[in-house]
């Protein structure tokens, strides 16, 4: 199990996509008119063979557009894991008793999303891609998108939560992960990982950081500086409300 894509959610598109493609030095690959039917509009940019999403209602009966507001403005949505067996994860979860609210099977990818008050955390979805190297939510010519002169993966997640501990093992079991070698934190299958901290900043439990690995640190912080970007002791910058924290 591994972290595939990171979806972001912000109210102005356009605008958050040009300042994290500038700071971050990476490329819009694709924009999945497929989004639609759930009142969005996106644009998914590769980091490495990871992605980075982010989402825009476009009606104001859209689920993003109700998170927004719950979580008081843009910031992060959804964690999507790849598996490479959909079908035992799913026998699990729902042992587990955790609902799927959306699935699709398609020749080269299946998905199903899961019930946010049944994990916790962020909308989580759970995909198998086949061949596994390939990643449909991204579009045919991600590859030719990827630059990773700044960064080059997306390394992990941290979740914030008024009970983090219960959190992280509360996901131990629905995603058969591993304890990791900090307090509160879960190992993923690629050296990954994912963190569980205390909600200090008044808007929930949610996504709070995204972990990129960084292959030009001076490069990310100039470019964030230029912009006006918020950083936090060289170690973090602020990005469509959530905090990208430089491995």
């Amino acid at each position: 199990m591994r972290i595939r894509q990171i979806a972001l959610v912000a109210t102005d598109l356009e605008a958050t996509l040009d300042t994290i493609t500038d700071v971050l030095g990476i490329d819009v690959g694709f924009r999945d008119p497929d989004v639609g039917v759930f009142g969005l509009a996106n644009g998914v940019m590769p980091i490495g063979d990871t992605f980075l999403e982010v989402v825009s209602p476009t009606r104001a009966d859209a689920s993003a557009a109700r998170y927004l507001e719950r979580r008081g403005g843009d910031g992060g949505y959804m964690v999507i894991f790849q598996t490479t067996d959909l079908a035992d994860e799913r026998a699990r979860l729902t042992r587990l008793g955790v609902r799927v609210v959306w699935e699709l099977t398609l020749p080269d990818i299946a998905t199903a999303h899961l019930h946010p008050r049944d994990t916790g955390g962020a909308i989580v979805s759970v995909d198998e891609a086949v061949p596994y190297e390939e990643w449909r939510w991204a579009g045919p010519q991600w590859h030719e998108h990827r630059r990773t002169e700044r960064v080059s993966r997306i390394a992990g997640v941290e979740i914030q939560s008024e009970t983090p501990q219960a959190l992280a093992e509360r996901w131990a079991e629905l995603f058969s992960l591993a304890r990791g070698d900090e307090a509160c934190s879960l190992a993923l299958g690629d050296g990954g990982k994912i963190r569980f901290v205390q909600a200090s900043d008044g808007r929930g439990e949610g996504i709070r950081s995204v972990l990129v690995a960084a292959t030009d640190r001076a490069a990310i912080l100039a470019a964030a500086r230029r912009r006006g970007v918020t950083i936090e002791d060289d170690a973090a910058v602020m990005l469509g409300g959530a905090r990208f924290v430089l491995c």
